[in-house]
């Protein structure tokens, strides 16, 4: 796979590569690694909601919207 980045961010990351002493490729394989985890902690975290709201574990709107008033106020 070859990825083409806009100037900018070829030049960033040049300029990063240069202060870390990893290579360009390197870096742009942590990006990816990171981003796909992020990818994958959120995928896992939206099934949590669905699963407690499928078990009927969540707050109706009065609930919440009461909670938020007193975290505003307080």
């Amino acid at each position: 796979m070859n990825l083409e980045l806009p100037e900018r961010q070829a030049a960033a990351l040049a300029g990063l590569s240069t202060r870390t002493g990893r290579s360009a490729s390197e870096l742009a394989l942590e990006a990816v690694d990171r981003l796909l985890a992020q990818e994958n902690w959120f995928d896992a975290q939206v099934q949590v909601g669905i699963d407690q709201i499928a078990r009927g574990e969540f707050l109706e709107e009065e609930e919440m919207d009461a909670r938020m008033a007193r975290m505003m106020r307080g």
